[in-house]
């Protein structure tokens, strides 16, 4: 099948080989090589019938001239960092027209750790959307690249590449990329909070009455925001299950001090004895907490971490 039953604009400029495949710049062979599996699978002319994909020979010609060259280049270490070398130069060249896309500016305004967890799950969200649809896939490429160069930019500038020069990247045309993607595609990544994310995985546990993980998860909300009473008293709640009473009064308590109105907390609060309007002097509930979050060191068999 000739090169020309693809779109033109295709060919000539979806040229990030990390976009194609939808993954991220930082992933590893161990990736690479489940995604080319994925992809295989679905596109793959021997995986294909007309009953069961209507755009057959569109699907044949993505996986033929577009995802194996770029799995054939990103398998090859050395030309894997030219590939990133071509994404960075192109982020410095464009920097100016990024800086106006969405995604970009949520980006800039996350601490690193932040930035690379938005990234890989943003990633994952418009791969899964990818190849979805066949005549959407220009379109979310196009987004994951935009989404490369903005990582690439912002949080990765100085990337370490080999000490050998990479004469290649001095031949590349750095093409100009469509910025206006998000408005010709209903395909986003969900901005994240992290803390909620491990407060709803604790919930989930709860269910499952799995309270160590319920508390570990917890614990790491906490961490991120302190002062949601919602994660202090879903906390001493589980405390409460494991009979735990003196620690589950401490987030009890806690949880009140943040917020007197809050309904699990109010309902823990009368099974523990605890007077409306009780608040301990701060700094004693601060002592409390640390004690209490050290205890939990001691039962979740972490106390070679604890230090004395």
């Amino acid at each position: 099948m000739s090169q020309t039953f693809l779109p033109p604009k295709w060919l000539e400029q979806l040229c990030d080989p990390f976009a194609v495949l939808g993954i991220s710049v930082t992933a590893d062979d161990r990736q690479l090589l489940k995604r080319y599996h994925t992809l295989a699978k679905l596109l793959h002319p021997d995986g294909q019938t007309k009953s069961s994909n209507p755009d057959q020979k569109l699907a044949t010609a993505i996986f033929s001239h577009l995802i194996n060259p770029a799995y054939e280049q990103l398998k090859n270490q050395h030309k894997r960092f030219n590939a990133i070398a071509m994404l960075l130069s192109q982020a410095r060249v464009i920097k100016q027209a990024l800086s106006s896309d969405a995604i970009t500016e949520e980006i800039r305004q996350m601490s690193a750790p932040e930035a690379e967890l938005f990234y890989e799950e943003a990633i994952a969200c418009y791969a899964e959307a990818q190849y979805k649809s066949l005549h959407q896939f220009y379109q979310v490429t196009q987004q994951i690249n935009i989404l490369n160069l903005a990582y690439l930019q912002l949080h990765k500038p100085y990337l370490s590449l080999p000490e050998e020069p990479l004469p290649i990247i001095s031949q590349v045309e750095v093409k100009p990329v469509e910025l206006t993607l998000s408005e010709k595609t209903n395909v986003k990544p969900v901005l994240k909070n992290y803390a909620q994310r491990h407060y709803e995985r604790a919930i989930e546990y709860t269910k499952l009455t799995n309270w160590t993980l319920a508390v570990r998860e917890l614990r790491d909300a906490i961490k991120l925001e302190p002062n949601n009473s919602d994660y202090h008293a879903l906390l001493g709640f589980v405390h409460l299950q494991q009979k735990l009473l003196g620690m589950a009064r401490v987030y009890i308590t806690q949880a009140l001090k943040l917020n007197p109105q809050d309904s699990l907390a109010l309902k823990c609060a009368s099974r523990l004895k605890i007077k409306p309007g009780e608040n301990p002097n701060p700094k004693s509930i601060a002592k409390a907490l640390s004690i209490a979050a050290l205890l939990g060191g001691f039962r979740d068999g972490k106390r070679s971490q604890v230090k004395c």
